[in-house]
């Protein structure tokens, strides 16, 4: 069977991505696969390389150029060559399509409606989950639905700001306190979020993350743990032991969890047991709320006194050597290889479902 190894992409998570993809790599059976890498150009174009028959040694051979590019490109001693291709060649049969992508173009469903389109089985949750998770106005309404607590929030859109800055101001600073999270609602890895002190700040924090998204969350700030649950499977989903992360600092930007890799993690957390499962009955209930399947992580916080709220769930989570969500099922006693073939294994077993599920239509 071949695997499509998807990653690259627009957003401003295409390094992650780039990573993650490395990572995965490193992991599938290569002597049950064949590998056939796809970049995504942060400018749009797809360009397949050559099949890999061994985990490339860095990050750097998967950052494909198109042949007669690489020609002349100074980076040509370093970058790997391929060619470009329209999206849809990419179907073949007995193939499964692995979408290490992350934010916008990637994890939010467009990818995953693609890949519907052209019918072919993928790695991760399907269009409704990707666009929920990553949606963070939609999701908040769909936890609220299901009834997981979740600190208090404003959501607006770009229009609304322009047209009553002032007003959305004051309604912000008279529903929360001080620090408030300024976020774009669709983004990912801290990209365009903002820790504020301030009215100067909140509203230069709101100017930022226009930058990244038409509609924004503003969120009140609370003095709790940052805890996370690895999901994996289908309708039977499993849940990983609880990870907190080690803060030296209230906040940690892109730079701190990406470049710097400055984040230590506990795995698991130091928390009173009942805690621990209620936050994993939780990403549970987030995870079937929004039709997850596959994979996600889910984030939360937990105060001293222990009270609980959801953060976000992701839907193709980072997949970097350290990123929680492999780290969490290794704390978990499930290598990382066995879990790539696990998600390699739940796409499949969801198509399948799926074909045998509408055979008696046609």
């Amino acid at each position: 069977m071949k695997i499509i190894l998807l990653y690259g992409g627009q957003s401003a998570e295409h390094d992650i991505s780039v990573i993650s993809a490395h990572n995965i790599a490193q992991q599938i059976m290569y002597n049950y696969y064949d590998v056939q890498p796809i970049f995504i150009r942060r400018d749009g174009v797809w360009i397949k390389g050559a099949p890999l028959t061994e985990a490339p040694s860095t990050s750097g051979e998967l950052i494909l150029e198109a042949a007669e590019i690489a020609q002349w490109s100074q980076k040509a001693d370093t970058a790997s060559t391929g060619i470009v291709i329209q999206p849809g060649s990419i179907y073949e049969e007995d193939t499964i399509v692995f979408p290490a992508l992350h934010g916008p173009n990637g994890e939010d469903g467009t990818i995953q409606g693609f890949l519907e389109v052209l019918n072919m089985p993928y790695v991760g949750a399907g269009v409704t989950a990707s666009a929920a998770g990553m949606d963070k106005t939609i999701s908040k309404y769909i936890f609220s639905q299901v009834g997981i607590p979740q600190v208090p929030f404003e959501a607006f859109d770009r229009q609304a700001w322009l047209n009553s800055k002032d007003e959305l101001i004051n309604k912000c600073e008279g529903s929360l306190l001080y620090p408030m999270f300024v976020k774009p609602a669709n983004m990912g890895s801290s990209v365009g979020i903002s820790k504020v002190e301030n009215v100067e700040e909140l509203a230069n924090a709101v100017e930022l993350a226009l930058k990244y998204d038409f509609r924004i969350v503003v969120e009140q700030g609370i003095n709790a743990d940052e805890v996370e649950v690895a999901i994996l499977g289908n309708a039977d989903a499993h849940v990983s032991v609880v990870g907190k992360l080690v803060k030296e600092q209230s906040f940690y930007d892109y730079d701190n969890k990406y470049l710097n890799n400055s984040v230590s993690m506990q795995i698991p957390a130091e928390l009173p047991e009942a805690v621990a499962e209620k936050i994993q009955e939780y990403a549970l209930l987030a995870y079937r709320a929004i039709d997850g399947r596959g994979l996600s992580r889910c984030d939360f916080f937990v105060t001293a006194n222990n009270d609980i709220y959801i953060n976000e769930i992701n839907t193709m989570p980072g997949f970097t050597p350290y990123s929680m969500y492999p780290v969490l099922w290794q704390g978990t006693g499930l290598g990382t290889r066995d879990l790539v073939e696990e998600l390699i294994q739940l796409g499949l077993r969801h198509f399948e479902a799926k074909k045998a599920l509408t055979a008696d239509r046609f």
